[in-house]
C-alpha cells in the first residue's frame, strides 16, 4: 500500500509539471551569461576580430510581474589576429567602465514568457541597456506543449518578426529541447535604421538576383518542467550574418554572433526584495533602442572630452601642415575633426567661429568642415550668420548647399530649415535664394523618404511660392519654385503642378516655353512615388499633337520613369504610327529602342515591352537620321557584382532650328540593390537661336568670316535681344537633386565683353589682376569635402550595434606663385598687351587625396570591433616654370626646370583589415591585415577541437603576391616615368569576386630623374607661329630627296614652328623641332611637315607633305634624312557620266618598321572573322602587294556598298543601311569631283 501511494504521488507529480517558461517571483535565479561577437572571412590563417562578454546574473522577484535583475563579474576581452595563433586578451579599463554600469540594477515586466519594459538608473547609458536587452532576450520565448512545431509572430531584440519553434522532448531526463528559428530578414517591424541613403532609391527586382546582406538567427533552450513552470537550465543563441559589397554568392564577410545561458542556481527568496535600488526609468521594452551615433564615427576612435579645445588645434594643425600642398598622411584627421564638431554645443561654434572669422586659411577650414554637424545646431549657426551678414556670397552657397544636404531629415529640423526661407539674406542674391529654395526641396525629399505618408505641410512653403509667382506672373520665381517643387518629390504637389501644364491645367495660362519644361521635369521624383498620377499627366501631354514637340518628348521621358506596363507602352506604339511629327517619331522610337536593350534590373519588364514594340516599329521609323530628336541609353548590370551602371543622352529639337532646343546627359549607378543617379548636366538654348541664328546663316566657313560676322551682326543680335530673356540655361543635378543653375543672359555675355576688351581702361578686373602679378601674387585654397557618409545599423542578438557604412571623403588644394614683367609696362588700356613683352615665373601645387573607408562590425562610443577597407588615392602635381609671350610676334617660350627629385603623381592603395578599438585605448588602436604578410600555404594549419589538421588539397588557397616596375625612359629630357605595383592576393573559387579586394594593393605612377651623363638643367619649348622666311630651314626642305617636283614652283614659308629642347650650360641642345610650311599656289593646297631630332650625330627625320586639290593625298617618310621607311595615303571622290557618287580611299607603303609590320599582320588575322559577323562576303584574289584599298559607293539615299581590298583577298558588302541626312547625298554629289587615280 505504501509503495502503492508513493508510485500515485509520483505519477500526479509528474502529470502536475508544467513546461511553459516562467519565472517565479518567489524564487532566486542564478546564471553564467558568455556573449560573443566575431568578425572575419570564416577561412583558415584570415585575420578576425572579435569581442566577449562575460558575467554572472541574478535574478529575483520583486512582485508577481517585475523582477530585479543584478550584474555581477564581468569581464570583457578583445581578440585580434588570427585564430590558432593569437588569443583572447582582457580588457580590464574598458571592463571596469561597463562594470560601473552593468553593476546597477534593473528591473524589468515578464508575464507569459515574455519580457515587458526594462527599468534603469538615468546615468545608465542607452549602450549597457542594450546589452542588459541582449541577456534578458534569452527569457523572451513562447512555449506551448501542444504543438510539436508552430509559428509565431513576436516582439523580439530584433523587431516584430516571425519566428519558427520546434519542440523535442527527451524521454530519460524528461527536459524539453525548444528550438526557436527568429527569420530577422523579414522582420515587418525590424530594429535597423539606414542614414546617407534617402537619395538611393531602392530596386527590389536586383534584390530577387542576389543579395549583400544574409541573416539567421538560432536559439536552442533546455527547458526543464517543474511545478512552477518551465526552467531554463541551459540556452544557446547563434546569429550569423554573411555580408558582401557584392553578391553574397560571391563571396563574404561573416559575422558570428553567439550567447550561452547556464543555470548555476535556483532557490527560495528567503525574504521578499524592496525598493532599495533606487529610482528608475522606464527605457522601452525588449526591441533594440539605437543610441545616436552621430559623433560615433566607425572608422576613428578618440578620447572626446573637451572637444572644443581639440577642434580648434586640429583646425590649426590640418591648416599647417597643408599650407602649400596635401600632406595625404593627415587625412584620418579630418575626420577625427569631424567627429568633434559633432559633440560641439552651439555656443562652442559661436566661440570658434569668433576666434576664425578674422584669419582666412582657419575661417576656410571651419567653414568647410562645420557642414558636418547635421543637426539644429548647424542651422542655429547659419541663421545667426544670415542674420548678421558676416560671411560672403561664395561662403553662403557652399555652406548651406553642404548643411542641408547632410542635415538629418528630421521633423523638427525641416520645420526649422524653413525659417532660411523667410531670412532677408536669402534673397540678398540669386545665387543664395537659388540654394535656399532648392536645398529645401531636397531636405523634403530626404524627409519624405523616412516618414510616410509624408505630410503636406513639409511643402507647403514651395506650394505657397510656386502660386504667388504664378499670380505674379514672375518667370524667373515660377522656375525656380517649379524646379524646387521637383526636388522635393512630394506628391501633394501634383495639383499645383498641373497648373503650369497646358492641356491639364482647369485654367490654362499662356507661360514661356521654359516655365512649361521646368513644370514637366518638376515630376521626376514623383514619379516613383505616385506613378498612376504621373502616368495620367504625361500621357495626356504626349498625346497632344498641338503642343510643342519639346514639351511632348519631356512628356514622355517622366512617363517611361513610373515604369509603364506594357499596355502603355502598346498605346505609345499605337499613336506613333499615325504621328507627324518627325521630332516626336525619332525620339520616342529611339528611347524605345535604347530601353528594349536595357538589361539593368529595374527595367527588366519594361525592355521586354519597348522591344516588342521596336520590332513593330523598325520597318517604317528604323532608318531615321541623327538630325532629328534622340534618346539614347547605354547600361551594364553583373549578377555577380550586383553592381552596374548606365549612362543617358536626350537631345530635343524642333522643326524650325538647327541648334537643339535642350540636351540632357545623366548617369546611374546600380549597386547594393539601390539605384543611385550620379551627376546629370542639362543645357536649354532660348535666345541664343536667335541669337546665333543670323550668324549661323551667313557663316561660310572661314574664320575670318565668322570673326567678321559676330563683330557686325552678333554684337547687334546681342543688343536688340531682351535684356531679362536668357540665351542659355544650364543646370546640374547631383544624386537626382538639382543643386545649380544659371541663366546666361544678354547682361552677363556684355559684361565678359567688356571686361576682356582691348579697350578696358583700369577699371577693368582684368587690370587689377595684371597690377597683381606684376607685384606678385601667392594664392592657396584647401577644401574638405565629405562626399558620402552612408551607414546602415541593425539590431544582434547581444544587444549590440551591427553597423555597415561606407565613407569617401576627398581633401583637394592649390598653391599659385606667380610674378609677370611686361614690356613696356601698360599706361591706357589692355590693348597694349597685344604689342608687349609678358614674361611669367609661376611654381605652385595641385593635388587631391581621396579616402575611401567601408566598415562592417560592431560600433558603440566604448569600442569597435570588425573588418574595414581602406583606401587612399592620392594624387599630386608640383609644377615651376617661366613663360615668354609675345602676341604680336606670335611666339611663346616656356623653360621647365628639371626635377632633381623623385614625385610621385598617383598612388592607389588598398588594405582589408580586423579592427579592434576602445575607448580606453583610443590612439592605440589593433588594425590586422586580414592576409598575412607573409603568405606560406605550406606551413598552414588549422586548430579544430583537440585535432590539429594539415589544409585539404583543396582548401589550399592560391596565394600570389607579384611585383612589377614598368619604367620609360626619356635620355634627351632626362626623364623617367615608372609604374610599380604591389599586390597580395589569394584566391577562392568560392569567394569570387570578393576576393579582388582583400589583401594589399599598391600602384604608383612615378616621376623620377635620369641618372644621366650629361645633366639637364631645363626643358625649353619654343612656338613660333608667325609666318617667315627661314633660309636654313627651306633649304633643307628643298633639298630633302624625293620631295614632290610642285615644291619647286613656289618659296614655301615656314607657318609653324615649335621646339622641345633639353638645355645644359655646357652642352648643344638636344630634342625635337616641328616646322610646317605652306606653298601658296593657285588652285592647290600643298603643306609639308618636318619633325628633326636636334643634337650631335643624329640625322633622323620624318617629313609628310599634304595636298588638297580635289583629293587628299599624304606622303609619309622618315627616318634617317627621311629615307628609311615611306608610305603613301590618298583619297578622292569620283562621279563619272552613268555612275553613281564614289569615295575611294587607298594606302600604300614602300618600306615600313619590322614592328609595324608585325602589328599589322597580326590584325590581319582576325580581319575575315570580324567581316563575317558584320555580313561582309569574302574573295580570294590576288591584289597589289603593299597597297590597301577601299570603296564606298553611294548606293542609294540611304545605303552604300563597300569593297576592302587587302593584298590577298578581297571583303564587299551592298546595301548597307547608313541613315544619311536629308540632302547629304544630293551635296556628296555636287561636291565629287570627276576625277581618278
Amino acid at each position: 500500500m505504501h509503495f502503492l501511494l508513493i508510485l500515485c504521488f509520483n505519477v500526479l507529480q509528474f502529470i502536475l509539471l508544467k513546461t511553459e517558461f516562467s519565472l517565479n517571483p518567489k524564487k532566486t535565479y542564478e546564471y553564467r551569461y558568455e556573449g560573443l561577437a566575431n568578425f572575419g572571412l570564416g577561412m583558415p590563417n584570415r585575420a578576425e576580430s572579435a569581442v566577449k562578454l562575460t558575467c554572472k546574473l541574478k535574478i529575483v522577484g520583486v512582485s508577481a510581474q517585475t523582477f530585479l535583475l543584478q550584474i555581477s563579474d564581468l569581464a570583457f576581452e578583445e581578440f585580434n589576429g588570427f585564430p590558432g595563433k593569437n588569443s583572447f586578451i582582457a580588457a580590464p579599463k574598458l571592463t571596469q567602465r561597463i562594470s560601473a554600469q552593468l553593476i546597477k540594477p534593473f528591473t524589468f515586466e515578464f508575464a507569459s514568457g515574455h519580457v515587458g519594459s526594462i527599468f534603469a538608473s538615468a546615468e545608465v547609458s542607452d549602450t549597457v541597456v542594450n546589452i542588459v536587452r541582449g541577456i534578458l532576450s534569452f527569457f523572451d520565448l513562447t512555449v506551448k506543449t501542444t504543438q510539436r512545431f508552430y509559428e509565431l509572430e513576436e516582439i523580439g531584440i530584433h523587431g516584430r518578426c516571425p519566428s519558427n519553434y520546434a519542440i523535442e522532448e527527451n524521454k530519460e531526463t524528461g527536459d524539453v529541447t525548444v528550438t526557436q528559428v527568429v527569420d530577422v530578414t523579414n522582420c515587418r517591424e525590424k530594429a535597423e535604421r539606414y542614414r546617407g541613403m534617402a537619395t538611393a532609391v531602392l530596386d527590389d527586382i536586383s534584390k530577387k538576383r542576389g543579395d549583400s546582406i544574409v541573416s539567421t538567427m538560432r536559439y536552442v533552450y533546455t527547458i526543464k518542467p517543474t511545478l512552477e513552470g518551465g526552467l531554463i537550465s541551459r540556452a544557446h543563441g547563434l546569429e550569423q550574418q554573411h555580408f558582401s559589397p557584392f553578391n553574397v554568392k560571391g563571396g563574404s564577410f561573416k559575422m558570428k554572433a553567439t550567447k550561452e545561458l547556464l543555470l548555476l542556481d535556483v532557490r527560495d527568496t528567503p525574504s521578499p526584495v524592496t525598493g532599495t535600488y533606487g529610482p528608475m526609468e522606464n527605457r522601452g521594452n525588449i526591441v533594440y533602442k539605437f543610441v545616436e551615433v552621430g559623433p560615433h564615427l566607425p572608422i576613428v576612435m578618440q578620447s572626446l572630452d573637451d572637444a572644443v579645445s581639440k577642434a580648434v588645434e586640429l583646425i590649426k594643425h590640418l591648416a599647417q601642415v597643408n599650407s602649400y600642398q596635401i600632406e595625404s598622411a593627415t587625412t584620418e584627421d579630418v575626420m577625427k575633426l569631424y567627429q568633434l564638431l559633432r559633440l560641439v554645443p552651439y555656443e562652442g561654434l559661436e566661440v570658434m567661429w569668433k576666434q576664425f572669422a578674422a584669419h582666412d586659411e582657419y575661417r576656410r577650414w571651419f567653414l568647410d568642415t562645420v557642414v558636418e554637424v547635421n543637426d539644429a545646431r548647424i542651422l542655429k549657426f547659419l541663421q545667426m550668420r544670415f542674420q548678421k551678414g558676416d560671411i560672403t556670397v561664395s561662403e553662403a552657397f557652399q555652406t548651406l548647399l553642404l548643411a542641408f544636404e547632410h542635415l538629418e531629415p528630421l521633423p523638427e529640423l525641416v520645420e526649422m530649415a524653413k525659417g532660411f526661407l523667410c531670412l532677408p539674406y536669402s534673397r540678398s542674391n540669386v545665387f543664395i535664394w537659388q540654394t535656399v529654395a532648392l536645398s529645401y526641396g531636397s531636405l523634403v525629399y530626404k524627409h519624405c523618404t523616412y516618414y510616410t505618408p509624408c505630410p503636406v505641410s513639409a511643402v507647403q512653403p514651395l506650394l505657397n511660392f510656386a502660386m504667388d509667382s504664378l499670380k505674379n506672373n514672375n518667370e524667373k520665381d515660377m522656375v525656380l519654385a517649379l524646379k524646387a517643387l521637383g526636388n522635393a518629390g512630394h506628391p501633394g504637389s501634383i495639383k499645383t503642378i498641373m497648373r503650369f501644364l497646358p492641356g491639364v491645367s482647369a485654367n490654362p495660362v499662356d507661360l514661356p516655353p521654359r516655365v512649361k519644361s521646368a513644370a514637366v521635369q518638376s515630376l521626376r521624383l514623383i514619379a516613383a512615388r505616385d506613378p498612376h498620377s504621373v502616368r495620367d499627366i504625361t500621357m495626356t501631354l504626349y498625346l497632344q499633337k498641338d503642343l510643342p514637340a519639346e514639351l511632348r518628348m519631356l512628356a514622355l521621358m517622366i512617363l517611361f520613369d513610373t515604369k509603364p506596363p506594357m499596355a502603355l507602352v502598346s498605346t505609345v506604339t499605337a499613336h506613333l504610327q499615325d504621328e507627324k511629327d518627325l521630332h516626336v517619331i525619332s525620339f520616342t522610337y529611339s528611347y524605345l529602342r535604347s530601353m528594349a536593350r536595357s538589361r539593368t534590373p529595374d527595367n527588366v519588364f519594361l525592355s521586354t515591352a519597348c522591344n516588342v514594340a521596336v520590332k513593330i516599329l523598325a520597318p517604317k521609323f528604323g532608318r531615321l537620321t541623327y538630325r532629328f530628336s534622340k534618346a539614347m541609353r547605354v547600361d551594364w548590370f553583373s549578377d555577380d557584382l550586383l553592381l552596374g551602371t548606365a549612362a543617358e543622352f536626350f537631345m530635343l529639337r524642333n522643326a524650325t532650328e538647327i541648334i537643339p532646343t535642350e540636351i540632357m546627359m545623366k548617369g546611374k549607378l546600380y549597386a547594393i540593390g539601390r539605384i543611385l543617379q550620379l551627376l546629370e548636366i542639362g543645357v536649354r538654348v532660348d535666345g541664343m537661336k536667335e541669337f546665333l541664328g543670323s550668324i549661323v546663316s551667313e557663316f561660310k566657313g572661314e574664320l575670318n568670316d565668322f570673326q567678321a560676322i559676330y563683330r557686325q551682326v552678333g554684337l547687334r543680335n546681342l543688343e536688340t535681344h531682351a535684356s531679362d530673356k536668357p540665351l542659355l540655361h544650364v543646370y546640374s543635378r547631383a544624386s537626382g537633386q538639382e543643386w545649380f543653375f544659371a541663366d546666361i543672359n544678354r547682361e552677363f555675355i556684355r559684361n565678359i565683353i567688356n571686361i576682356a576688351s582691348p579697350s578696358a581702361g583700369k577699371g577693368s578686373p582684368v587690370w587689377t589682376v595684371i597690377e597683381n602679378l606684376q607685384k606678385g601674387i601667392s594664392w592657396h585654397r584647401t577644401k574638405a569635402f565629405l562626399i558620402f557618409e552612408t551607414r546602415y545599423f541593425q539590431a544582434t542578438t547581444l544587444g549590440l550595434p551591427l553597423e555597415i557604412s561606407k565613407y569617401y571623403q576627398t581633401l583637394s588644394g592649390i598653391t599659385v606663385n606667380a610674378k609677370a614683367a611686361i614690356n613696356p609696362p601698360l599706361t591706357d588700356h589692355l590693348g597694349q598687351l597685344l604689342t608687349s613683352d609678358i614674361s611669367l615665373e609661376t611654381d605652385g601645387f595641385v593635388g587631391c587625396t581621396k579616402d575611401i573607408w567601408m566598415s562592417y562590425g560592431i560600433n558603440t562610443e566604448l569600442f569597435h570591433s570588425g573588418v574595414e577597407f581602406k583606401s587612399k588615392i592620392p594624387y599630386s602635381i608640383p609644377w615651376k616654370l617661366s613663360a615668354k609671350l609675345n602676341i604680336k610676334e606670335r611666339k611663346f617660350e616656356l623653360d621647365i626646370p628639371s626635377s632633381k627629385k623623385e614625385v610621385e603623381l598617383i598612388t592607389v592603395s588598398s588594405e582589408v583589415y580586423a579592427v579592434s578599438r576602445n575607448i580606453e585605448l583610443p590612439t592605440l588602436p589593433k588594425m590586422t591585415p586580414m592576409m598575412p604578410r607573409a603568405i606560406d600555404s605550406n606551413s598552414e594549419i588549422v586548430h579544430k577541437d583537440p585535432t590539429v589538421l594539415k589544409l585539404e588539397t583543396e582548401e589550399q588557397p592560391n596565394n600570389w603576391h607579384p611585383r612589377d616596375k614598368w619604367c620609360t625612359e626619356n635620355n634627351i629630357y632626362g626623364a623617367v616615368f615608372c609604374i610599380e605595383s604591389e599586390l597580395r592576393r589569394a584566391y577562392y573559387h568560392e569567394e569570387y569576386p570578393l576576393y579582388y579586394l582583400l589583401g594589399y594593393t599598391n600602384v604608383a605612377f612615378k616621376a623620377v630623374p635620369l641618372q644621366a651623363n650629361k645633366a639637364v638643367d631645363k626643358i625649353q619649348i619654343e612656338v613660333n607661329a608667325g609666318p617667315s622666311q627661314d633660309p636654313t630651314s627651306t633649304q633643307e626642305l628643298l633639298v630633302t630627296p624625293r620631295s614632290p617636283p610642285k615644291v619647286f614652283n613656289s618659296t614655301p614659308e615656314a607657318i609653324f614652328n615649335i621646339r622641345a629642347l633639353a638645355v645644359n650650360g655646357n652642352h648643344k641642345p638636344e630634342g625635337y623641332e616641328t616646322v610646317v610650311y605652306y606653298t601658296p599656289m593657285s588652285n592647290l593646297r600643298n603643306t609639308q611637315l618636318i619633325v628633326s631630332q636636334v643634337g650631335d650625330n643624329t640625322n633622323w627625320k620624318m617629313c609628310m607633305e599634304s595636298v588638297l586639290d580635289g583629293r587628299a593625298e599624304a606622303h609619309l617618310r622618315w627616318g634617317a634624312e627621311c629615307q628609311s621607311f615611306e608610305m603613301l595615303l590618298k583619297a578622292n571622290t569620283a562621279r563619272l557620266p552613268g555612275s553613281k557618287p564614289t569615295l575611294r580611299a587607298k594606302v600604300q607603303w614602300t618600306r615600313i618598321p619590322e614592328t609595324m609590320a608585325e602589328f599589322c599582320t597580326g590584325i590581319k588575322t582576325y580581319i575575315p572573322g570580324m567581316a563575317f559577323l558584320l555580313g561582309f562576303n569574302q574573295q580570294y584574289e590576288r591584289n597589289p602587294t603593299q597597297e590597301l584599298s577601299a570603296s564606298f559607293v553611294a548606293a542609294s539615299a540611304d545605303s552604300i556598298d563597300v569593297r576592302i581590298q587587302f593584298p590577298e583577298y578581297t571583303v564587299y558588302r551592298q546595301s548597307i543601311p547608313v541613315p544619311l541626312p536629308r540632302g547629304s547625298l544630293q551635296e556628296f554629289q555636287y561636291y565629287a569631283r570627276n576625277t581618278t587615280m
